[in-house]
């Protein structure tokens, strides 16, 4: 379990995997983004990943209560990539913060390619 809350009632217990998708959703609702990339790249060769399978884009590390993220994304030609970067760690730590409750300490933004 990559996250846990507890409460009154008991205790919420978030995998992985559900961190991560909400973290590729909110990624690709941002401007600029083509689609994330694998986190598991061979050779040199990067994957276009969408739809589904957006959390293999994404990794999550937990550390002390907190959620690091770290995104390989896809960037569109022309666009400003800080812009776009800034945009992307707003983004997914509110909305991960607002769906789950959960902390996110960081968020790291790797760009592994430019798409035309």
């Amino acid at each position: 379990m990559k996250g846990n809350i507890n409460t009154e009632l008991g205790k919420i217990y978030y995998n992985e995997e559900v961190i991560a998708n909400i973290a590729g959703l909110s990624t690709m609702e941002c401007y600029g983004v083509v689609g994330m990339a694998s986190k598991n790249a061979t050779d040199g060769i990067w994957e276009l990943l969408k739809g589904e399978n957006l959390n293999k884009g994404v990794k999550v590390i937990s550390k002390e209560d907190k959620l690091y993220i770290e995104l390989y994304i896809i960037v569109e030609y022309g666009t400003k990539i800080s812009v776009i970067a800034n945009n992307i760690i707003k983004t997914v730590k509110y909305n991960i913060n607002n769906f789950t409750g959960l902390s996110v300490g960081g968020v790291t933004v790797n760009v592994k390619g430019v798409r035309v």
